[in-house]
């Protein structure tokens, strides 16, 4: 993204509180006005003085109304400070909180395969960075850039109108820093991307290790992981010191260049003098004109040099946020309300990149209360049918619809609030047991909570906890068994109590009493409601209304579990290497399906 581009994207994020920042930056146009005056009005003064000699009444004539406009200027000057000092900091801080939680928001919406693709480190690393950067620069603008571009633009025409052979010295001084300022950022910028995705990746690899630190510990890669950060850290500092190398050139130079420069106006002034080409004040004027200017090419160059840090970063967090959800809701999309549960997949295909189908001309339906499960060896596509379902990505070709309905005709929260799932690995908050129970129904009442924690066979543990309800859980409940973290899921389901349910290996993690219970509570939440079990036990599929085998992203097989067990294909076959029954081939057999 272009230098000058990005800033105004930047100050673009200002437009929710426009009228405050208008006000903010007028304040500051008018403290540059204000700070060129002063060494006018001070150059006059010395002109004055030096005018009327030792005649008081003259000098007190002449200067008494220069003194008390510099006076004026002077108030005003304080009134834009207050102005300034006390809604800058309010405002920035202000928006940078917008930002983070527009960055949060935006992140949590983006598609399963944007988070499957991209580190979470590395997400909350330009969430964090992104925002700081932020601030800084909207704080440096509301307070210093704006005043500062608008005085180096005034100091063009008013050192030209007060003495142009004075004024062609603070010209060049400013061509010098522009000339210094380009060819540092072209020859620096790509060094600096580099670094920032070396801050990235260092954010993912630190993120990565911190959440797996049992398996660090347990195959002792402590020491490894530590080289190999510190290994990254190296390169980061490569790539950083040549940067920082042109940076620290350019502020001796500048320097240098000032100093030179004020010299140069006093010699040339004191020349000029001789000539009666410049008065003593328009010196005098000049060289505060020139103090300022440094000052100000000096905060220019700042702000150059910040920005040029920040712009890869902030690119960045740009980036994140124009990212586009495979997943958007038509702009006449409507609540679902009532719902039966009646679902039908006709001719459903997805791909998530152009030679890696997921999904190929699914079709099968599933009537209102029934039970449907998904069975076939991993990566056969059960996972990516029912995220399908609930839209987690929308089929390349082909429809899906609840009760004749098609689902993106839904919005997104309506759709959802009324399917529930039961993951393969449980996902839980670091948060009470209440809290994540409370996924399910953030309104629910202890008694609620108590009720559904029964059913899934979780009362009596959570009980045994130090706290009970109230207990956290670690994070994604490290404190907890897997058994334990799935029977929460569960209850967490049995809470929200949707219409359509999808269990994703539910009971996987359960020892075979417990799952034995869990599979009754299941069987309790499942009557009357639709319901798809993705399963590698088939013990656990029994009483499913239809079950679906799938290979390759296809239905290879269809029909009852007493109709496949004696047939011939897939399904049987699985059947015998997990040891329930053998395979029993019969005319009656299963009902194959050729896609």
């Amino acid at each position: 993204m272009p230098f000058f581009r990005l800033y105004a994207r930047v100050l673009g994020l200002l437009a929710a509180e426009r009228n405050l920042a208008i006000t903010l930056a007028l304040a500051n146009v008018a403290l540059a006005g204000l700070q060129f005056l002063e060494p006018v009005l001070f150059g006059r003064v010395i002109d004055v003085l030096s005018r009327s000699g030792t005649d008081a009444e003259a000098i007190w004539r002449d200067s008494l109304p220069l003194l008390g406009f510099w006076a004026v200027i002077g108030v005003g000057g304080i009134v834009a400070n207050i102005l300034v000092a006390l809604h800058a900091d309010r405002l920035s801080h202000r928006r940078r909180l917008a930002a983070m939680a527009r960055y949060f928001e935006h992140v949590l919406a983006l598609p399963a395969a944007f988070h499957v693709e991209t580190h979470s480190g590395t997400l909350i690393k330009v969430m964090l960075g992104g925002a700081d950067s932020l601030f800084g620069l909207w704080l440096a603008f509301l307070r210093e850039h704006l005043s500062t571009f608008v005085a180096l633009i005034l100091l063009v025409p008013l050192s030209l109108w007060l003495n142009w052979r004075l004024a062609i010295l603070l010209i060049v001084l400013a061509c010098i820093f522009a000339v210094l300022a380009t060819l540092v950022i072209g020859r620096t910028q790509r060094s600096q991307e580099a670094v920032n995705a070396y801050h990235s990746e260092l954010a993912g690899r630190a993120g990565d290790a911190l959440g797996n630190v049992m398996l660090i510990q347990s195959y002792v890669r402590l020491a490894l992981e530590a080289k190999q950060l510190a290994d990254l850290m190296g390169r980061l500092l490569q790539a950083q010191f040549p940067v920082l190398n042109w940076w620290a050139l350019v502020t001796v130079l500048t320097r240098a260049s000032s100093t030179i420069t004020v010299i140069l106006i006093f010699v040339l002034g004191a020349w000029l003098r001789t000539k009666d080409l410049a008065t003593v004040g328009e010196i005098v004027s000049f060289m505060g004109f020139a103090t300022m200017l440094i000052g100000r090419l000096e905060q220019a160059m700042g702000f150059v040099s910040s920005m040029f840090m920040e712009a890869a970063g902030l690119a960045e967090y740009f980036r994140i946020l124009d990212r586009k959800s495979l997943v958007n809701e038509k702009p006449d999309a409507r609540p679902l309300e009532t719902v039966e549960g009646a679902v039908a997949f006709e001719h459903v295909s997805f791909a998530y990149e152009p030679s890696r189908t997921a999904v190929a001309d699914l079709t099968f339906a599933a009537p209102a209360g029934s039970t449907v499960a998904l069975v076939g060896s991993t990566g056969a596509g059960k996972s990516t049918a029912m995220g399908l379902l609930h839209r987690l990505w929308d089929p390349t070709e082909g429809r899906i619809s609840i009760d004749g309905q098609d689902v993106r005709d839904f919005t997104l929260d309506s759709l959802r609030r009324h399917i529930g799932v039961v993951f393969q690995e449980s996902a839980l908050f670091n948060r009470s047991i209440a809290d994540n129970l409370r996924v399910g129904k953030p309104d629910a009442t202890q008694a609620e909570l108590e009720a559904a924690a029964t059913l899934a066979e979780a009362h009596e543990f959570i009980l045994r906890q130090p706290k009970g309800y109230d207990t956290m859980v670690g994070e994604r409940g490290a404190t907890l068994s897997g058994g334990e973290r799935q029977r929460l899921a569960i209850a967490r389901a049995l809470l929200k109590n949707p219409p359509i349910l999808i269990l994703d290996e539910a009971t996987s993690a359960l020892d075979t009493l417990t799952e034995a219970k869990v599979q009754q509570a299941l069987r309790a939440l499942m009557k009357g409601r639709t319901t798809f079990v993705i399963a590698h036990r088939l013990s656990t599929i029994r009483e499913a209304d239809q079950i679906l085998v799938m290979e390759r992203g296809r239905v290879v097989e269809k029909g009852s579990f007493e109709t496949l067990i004696h047939g011939d294909g897939a399904f049987a076959r699985l059947v015998s290497v997990q040891g329930l029954v053998p395979p029993v081939p019969s005319d009656q057999g299963s009902s194959s399906v050729s896609q």
